[in-house]
């Protein structure tokens, strides 16, 4: 009886020893299972390059020059000598106004004139042989001068029959055609047409305040660069283009600021060899707010947001990540310039951010080529 006990007893002991014994085995798999590898990053290194701070507004681009082309005389309309949308040289025959009344009167006021000169011609002789009055002879002489002014308004009035573009430029469509009568009257002149200049052209900007202040106070600290004859550089881009191609100069500033808007009118030129730039385009401009200096980058994309303060992860080294608030200054070509919390030469983490947390071990790899940082300036940071 006491060795059948014993055996009963044995067995579940044997079999709680080798439970046992899976169990741990389990526990260590598991565990084993529960450390995942390092998580892989991409890291680059903080950069450091001189830039210059700008500020970006909205503007939009408008001609130097403009004309409405109106006549100087009435008639009916000959022809129209010119097609939609065709650049035109100053002096080119935009429309023909029936000649023909105005040839009439010129030919009638040459005859006169021709008649009031002949006897004007004869004065001194006449006055020699004492035929005529001092009187008479100078009425003859007024009489030519008289007849040569008329003349001459006709001849005018003959040469206004040729509708011609004032200046170099894009013609419009022709708002009246062939056969429609158009008065040249003074203040009620039919518009025909208008003609606008190409290039350069003018971007139109409203200027806030604070950036006026700002700038005059580094143009007057001659801090600012400017080109060979003296003018502050400017940029624009078009409202299809990623980075501002387009290079001009200030122009001017208005003469006082807006009271409703707290702004000031900033006008700025720019070449339009080929004709990119149209007039009434919608645009961005930037100006300068500094001048050149050293500025601490980094990539866009490793900048976090944890409520309102910004970040990025550092590399340690120990291949761990670093939380390392910042403060952000301008946007410069995909690159951030910040203002404090980074030194040159630190790697961060510029991808994979969303996978690792602050204190987690990293498999770091080295951006393959950095995005270049050129020299053409940043954009001022949205407060």
């Amino acid at each position: 009886m006491k060795s059948n006990f014993l055996k009963s007893v044995a067995v579940p002991a044997v079999a709680v020893a080798v439970l046992a014994t899976v169990v741990t085995g389990c526990s260590k798999g598991e565990a084993q299972q529960t450390a995942p590898p390092p998580q892989q990053v991409t890291v680059a290194p903080v950069q450091q390059k001189q830039i210059v701070e700008w500020n970006e507004f909205t503007g939009r681009t408008e001609p130097v020059e403009a004309v409405d082309i109106r006549p100087r005389i009435s008639g009916y309309i000959q022809s129209v000598l010119f097609q939609s949308g065709q650049m035109v040289k100053k002096g080119d025959v935009l429309f023909v106004i029936d000649p023909r009344p105005s040839q009439a009167t010129y030919d009638q006021r040459k005859a006169e004139y021709d008649q009031a000169k002949s006897e004007a011609d004869r004065v001194e002789k006449l006055l020699g042989n004492n035929a005529i009055s001092a009187e008479e002879a100078e009425a003859r002489q007024a009489r030519a001068e008289v007849a040569k002014a008329v003349l001459d308004a006709a001849a005018l009035d003959l040469e206004y029959t040729k509708v011609i573009a004032p200046i170099d430029g894009r013609v419009s469509r022709a708002l009246l055609t062939e056969g429609n009568y158009v008065s040249g009257a003074a203040g009620t002149a039919s518009l025909l047409t208008s003609v606008v200049s190409i290039n350069p052209v003018y971007v139109n900007a409203d200027i806030d305040e604070d950036t006026l202040l700002k700038f005059n106070e580094l143009v007057a600290a001659k801090k600012l660069g400017s080109t060979e004859d003296g003018k502050i550089p400017v940029e624009l881009q078009l409202a299809d283009e990623t980075d501002f191609p387009h290079k001009g100069t200030i122009e001017s500033f208005d003469n006082q600021l807006n009271p409703n808007t707290g702004s000031i009118l900033l006008r700025a030129v720019f070449k339009n060899d080929d004709g990119r730039i149209v007039p009434g385009l919608f645009a961005r401009i930037r100006i300068p707010l500094s001048e050149q200096h050293e500025a601490i980058l980094v990539d866009e994309r490793a900048i976090g947001t944890d409520q309102a303060q910004k970040f990025v992860l550092t590399l340690t080294p120990t291949n761990t990540v670093q939380y390392q608030s910042v403060q952000l200054g301008p946007l410069v070509d995909g690159q951030r310039v910040i203002r404090s919390g980074l030194v040159a030469g630190e790697k961060i983490v510029v991808n994979g951010m969303a996978r690792v947390r602050p204190g987690m071990p990293v498999a770091p790899q080295d951006e393959v080529a950095s995005k270049p940082v050129t020299v053409a300036g940043a954009k001022m940071a949205q407060r």
